[in-house]
């Protein structure tokens, strides 16, 4: 599949992805690719924002595919069963530990815990081995219940801006080829 013949829905975490965030230069770049705005960025509510994506979705003219970073993984998580048919494939960035009380904010943790099912459309999970806000292991086993790919960013945080990743040219790469093997859902 090619980027025209999809829409792109980029999916930010908690508090948006600000203008260098690798979501925002995708977004610029891609000709079909949106965000999903969601009312609260910094209080977010679970219910809001999976009916939110479910919306957006519902809008899209093309084959879906999703780009989630963090919280917006979680969301997209939890929309998957409603969203299914619709959805060609899933790209998932540095997902959160939302069962881990130990993480902040606190608000992660009404994401969760996470469905367990294998998703219906294919995906990517890309984890960094020191993300704060979730660890390596716990991406490896989300992904694997998810019948997700696993990807190792090595020591990368958490894949925003704070850790250097405003251009990431090797995030666009994997991207890439990981659309040109979807198929429209």
């Amino acid at each position: 599949m090619k980027a025209s013949e999809a829409d792109i829905l980029i999916v930010p975490g908690y508090k948006n992805s600000g203008p260098d965030h690798w979501q925002s230069r995708w977004q610029s770049r891609l000709r079909t690719a949106r965000r999903v705005e969601q009312a609260e960025w910094a209080k977010p509510v679970r219910e809001d924002w999976i009916r939110r994506l479910v919306e957006d979705v519902e809008k899209a003219t093309r084959p879906v595919v999703l780009v989630a970073h963090s919280l917006g993984v979680a969301a997209s998580i939890h929309a998957a069963p409603e969203i299914a048919g619709k959805v060609a494939g899933a790209f998932f960035v540095a997902p959160p530990d939302v069962a881990n009380p130990k993480i902040r904010p606190k608000h992660f943790m009404t994401f969760g815990p996470y469905p367990r099912e294998p998703l219906p459309f294919p995906s990517v999970v890309v984890a960094s081995r020191n993300d704060p806000f979730g660890s390596y292991e716990h991406a490896d086993d989300i992904a694997a219940a998810w019948g997700s790919l696993l990807l190792d960013a090595g020591h990368s945080g958490h894949i925003d801006t704070d850790s250097g990743h405003g251009p990431w040219p090797e995030g666009t790469m994997v991207f890439a080829r990981f659309l040109s093997r979807l198929r429209p859902a």
